[in-house]
Parts: structure tokens; C-alpha cells; sequence
């Protein structure tokens, strides 16, 4: 599909973006006999809420979803077949939103996006027969990422109820090394490359791609800085056992002030959660992360879930051995489907069951 988007885009027919996002959007699912499914829009951004049909004796339990595609692609439509899934599975109100995505709208838009739409869902919890209590945000990739700074901002607010959950699958988290252990051994490994995880966060942070080469080979945070967040961000922190896949650790290298001054805001927590305060991490919710072994991403799963534990914060931790990025959402395609897709989506299904 991105190589007919390519072509498209070389003789000038349409832009490779909006060719993958036009065939995402095609296939609509129809009606769904155990779930009451509706377009609604939350403070101007777009959602599709799944409610069960049967009756409930007590208010349900509500997730706010965040869709993945590298802020970038992606849609209601790419995740309703995942969401009726969770709805379903875990007889919850399932939220999906439909945020703004990149690089027409940069960065914070999509993160602003999912946090007014929580928001006004806690606010209006009842109306849809919700606990307020029992909210929890969940996302897939770019998804987990919102889910993860939405929930960092609530932590602190006073004014609405406490987060239930977090829920993160495989999220991108951090954008200062792009050489961790992971990156380095799944490089090559579709559907997400090193390069194209690097291409993403440049497209959302401000929509140009110029400083990859940069992003990519780590010159684009300066060494003091880098060294400050090593507390965090560290092939130190990841256990032996991922990196015996021919791991060699990278060297660091310093970068030019031009370059940093068209990313430094790759240091806001907001963009990248990993680099949250220890004040903020600590009131965070009880989390489940889903990592996978033969994706760039793991190793940023694998550094949260250790900040969050060395914060007091309870963690659920799937790591599907045999797993690749995106897996989840392809746990029942027509064309191509794997068990252990399956396995971690009853994982997701069973830690909402148990809130």
C-alpha cells in the first residue's frame, strides 16, 4: 500500500499520506448485535462510542482509545474492529477518538485533542452510564503515547476523578535515542523500521523530516542533556536477557545548536512521557504495557514500566515473546492473523476485567 502511495506521489496524482489514508478508511464493519455504536463529537474533536446492548445492573466501566499510525495515519475506522473487540470482551463503554493528525496538525493538536475528549467523557461519565470512577485511557504505538502523557496531565487534577488504568500497547514514549537495544535489533523488522519510528515523531513534532539522518544516528540532543535523562533513558536499564540478539551499544555523539533548536521540544513529557518528573510518574494509575520482542519499540515499554515500578506504581507487563509492532490490531484480519495477537489482546481484555 506505501509503495502504491509512492508511485501515486512521484507522477503527481496524490500525496503517498493521503493515498494510505484514503485506503484505510474504506472498509466500513456494519451494525454489531452486542453493541450500541454512535459518531458523536466531544469539544469539536470527532469519537465513535461503543456501548454494550445487554443491560447492566451497576455503572460500566469506560475506556478512553486512543488509535495508533504515528500520529500520522490511522483513524476510527483503522481500530473499530479492535474496539468493538475490547467493548465486547470487557463489557466496557469504549471511546474511540478521532484526534487531528500530522503533519497538517503538528504537535501538541493530536495530544490536546485526546485530552479534551477524556476530559469532557469524565465530566459526562453518567450520561453514558459510565462510573466516572472507573475511566481508564488505553492506545496502541502513537495511541500509547497520548494515552501516556493524557494521563500524566490528569494525574495532577484536582478538579476531576482519578484515572482507573492506563493501558499502553507498545508505546512510543521517548525521542531521544532511537539506538536502544530494540531499535538496534528490530531496525529492519516491518511493519515499523528504526527509520520510519524517527520519520513519525519529526512529522508530528513539526511536520519536517530534514534532521532524520540526525534523530536517527542520536545527533540531534546535545551530551549534557542526553546525560541528564540517562537516569531514564539507558540501555543500562534494560534487562540482560534483550540484548543478547547481537546487541552493540552505541556511541554517544553531540550536536549542533541549530539542530537541537528545531527539536528541543522532544524534552516535554507531553511529546515524550518517558521523561515525566519522578512527582509526576509517582501518582500515576495502576498501568498495563504490552510489549513486543521484534519491535523498535519494546525497550521503550521496558524503561516505563521500570520508572513506574521504582515509582510505587503497580504494573501489568504482557510481553509477547513471537510478537511485532502493530500485532494486536491484526489479531482477527481476513488476510493475515496471529495467535499471538490474540493472546495479548485477552491479556488487554482480562486486566479490564479485573479493574
Amino acid at each position: 500500500m506505501g509503495r502504491m502511495g509512492n508511485i501515486l506521489e512521484k507522477i503527481g496524482i496524490c500525496s503517498q499520506i493521503s493515498f494510505v489514508r484514503y485506503m484505510q478508511g474504506i472498509k466500513a464493519l456494519g451494525a454489531d448485535q452486542k453493541l450500541f455504536i454512535e459518531d458523536l463529537w466531544f469539544e469539536k474533536v470527532p469519537v465513535r462510542i461503543y456501548q454494550p446492548k445487554a443491560p447492566s445492573a451497576s455503572p460500566r466501566r469506560g475506556v478512553m482509545f486512543f488509535h495508533g499510525g504515528g500520529w500520522v495515519f490511522g483513524s476510527l475506522e483503522t481500530h473499530e474492529s479492535l474496539c468493538r473487540s475490547l467493548a465486547r470482551g470487557s463489557e466496557s463503554v469504549v471511546v474511540s477518538v478521532g484526534y487531528r493528525l500530522a503533519p497538517e496538525h503538528k504537535y501538541p493538536a493530536a495530544y490536546e485533542d485526546c485530552l479534551n475528549a477524556t476530559v469532557h467523557f469524565m465530566r459526562n461519565a453518567e450520561h453514558y452510564g459510565v462510573d466516572p470512577a472507573c475511566i481508564s485511557v488505553c492506545g496502541d504505538s502513537a495511541g500509547g503515547n497520548l494515552a501516556a502523557a493524557v494521563s500524566q496531565t490528569l494525574a495532577g487534577r484536582a478538579d476531576l476523578p482519578r484515572l482507573r488504568a492506563q493501558i499502553l500497547i507498545y508505546p512510543i514514549l521517548q525521542a531521544l535515542d532511537f539506538n536502544l537495544p530494540s531499535y538496534k535489533q528490530n531496525q529492519g523488522v516491518p511493519p515499523l523500521f528504526q527509520e520510519r519510528a524517527a520519520f513519525y515523531v519529526l512529522q508530528y513534532l513539526n511536520g519536517n523530516t530534514s534532521n532524520l539522518e540526525q534523530v536517527l544516528e542520536g545527533s540531534h540532543i546535545p551530551i549534557d542533556i542526553k546525560l541528564n535523562y540517562r537516569k531514564w533513558v539507558s540501555e543500562d536499564y534494560i534487562p540482560e536477557k534483550f540484548k543478547v540478539r547481537g546487541y552493540k551499544p552505541h556511541v554517544l555523539l553531540d550536536c549542533s545548536t541549530e539542530v537541537y533548536e528545531t527539536v528541543k521540544r522532544f524534552c516535554e513529557p507531553n511529546l515524550c512521557p518517558l521523561l515525566a518528573e519522578d512527582a509526576v510518574v509517582h501518582q500515576l494509575p495502576e498501568s498495563f504495557i504490552l510489549t513486543c520482542e521484534y519491535d523498535v519499540l519494546r525497550d521503550d515499554g521496558l524503561l516505563y514500566k521500570k520508572r513506574l515500578e521504582d515509582n510505587g506504581v503497580r504494573v501489568t507487563w504482557c510481553h509477547l515473546e513471537d510478537g511485532f509492532h502493530g500485532i494486536i490490531n491484526s489479531f482477527n484480519s481476513e488476510w493475515m492473523s496471529f495467535s499471538s495477537g490474540k493472546r495479548g489482546l485477552d491479556n488487554i481484555v482480562n486486566f479490564l476485567k479485573s479493574l
